[in-house]
């Protein structure tokens, strides 16, 4: 499964967690600086973006929003501790339920 993460300066511990849960392929943009927006680049495979949204610039969470629209890619938004993440994943199914 390939993502694409937007924001946060450095993932840190989510970035290890989420190949940990099946991630492959996993492409970080800072989205701090007006200029990550026009950074953004969605490839074909892409299951899933990630927005950090307590370290996203407004301009850049609003374009990744469009382009992931327009591709049909759907959005996670979350707060940056693995804890908010792997809530928001498993709510939207992208991760399997631990039993």
């Amino acid at each position: 499964m390939s993502i694409v993460v937007i924001g946060g300066d450095y993932l840190g511990g989510i970035e290890k967690n989420l190949y940990s849960v099946g991630v492959t392929e996993l492409i970080h943009i800072s989205g701090r600086k007006a200029l990550d927006r026009n950074k953004i680049n969605l490839p074909k495979a892409t299951a899933f973006v990630l927005v950090l949204t307590d370290y996203v610039n407004h301009c850049t969470a609003k374009s990744v929003k469009c382009v992931a629209k327009s591709r049909s890619v759907p959005l996670v938004y979350a707060k940056r501790s693995w804890s908010a993440v792997e809530e928001k994943l498993r709510e939207g199914k992208y991760i399997a339920v631990k039993n």
